[in-house]
């Protein structure tokens, strides 16, 4: 009987390109700790000096696992910025929901105020001035019009222009007095403060 050989032929590897894994719920809740985490780091370091060690850290996981999820620093930060915008959007939707009219529009406002308060990005400003005013000039239009939407009638896309400007000035000064911004919102789409 001859000796067993050593299998000494070439091993072909394949390089694919970074498949997402299944959203399955805990899938889901890692992508969730590792934006999450992205947002802190942001908010400390900025867009520029953003370190995917430090996102890994952040969101306790592995560097391998948060490469699963996104390849790249432009990848994450691309996927962030959807975040953003989604956790906004559903945020508005869930304080709007079921409202009419000016009730409503006043939930919104007060939505605003209260995400500028709470939003760990919101001292961007002072980390990477030039890329905030980049991005507002990016997304006035888009703010303005989703504001403008519960604003019928001839003055509306005044009204609604008139409240994204206030809302950018208070972030970029933020002020120390929640009641006042929502008051000046409120002034600028001309309803009066609910009792």
């Amino acid at each position: 009987m001859a000796p067993k050989q050593r299998d000494t032929s070439p091993t072909v590897c394949k390089v694919s390109t970074v498949n997402h894994p299944s959203t399955t719920e805990a899938d889901t809740s890692t992508r969730q700790r590792i934006l999450a985490a992205t947002a802190e780091v942001i908010s400390r370091n900025g867009k520029r000096k953003l370190s995917l060690s430090d996102v890994a850290a952040q969101a306790h996981v592995s560097r391998p696992t948060l490469y699963r999820w996104f390849a790249s620093k432009e990848e994450l930060l691309d996927a962030f910025s959807r975040y953003e915008r989604q956790t906004f959007e559903s945020g508005l939707a869930r304080a709007t929901a079921g409202l009419k009219g000016a009730d409503k529009l006043d939930a919104a406002l007060r939505f605003i105020v209260d995400y500028q308060y709470s939003y760990s990005g919101v001292r961007m400003v002072d980390i990477e001035p030039e890329h905030v005013i980049a991005q507002f000039s990016r997304v006035i239009p888009e703010m303005r019009e989703g504001l403008q939407r519960l604003l019928p009638g001839p003055g509306g896309a005044v009204k609604a222009a008139a409240a994204i400007r206030i809302a950018i000035s208070h972030y970029m000064v933020r002020s120390d007095d929640a009641d006042q911004f929502l008051a000046q919102l409120r002034h600028a789409v001309g309803i009066k403060a609910a009792d």
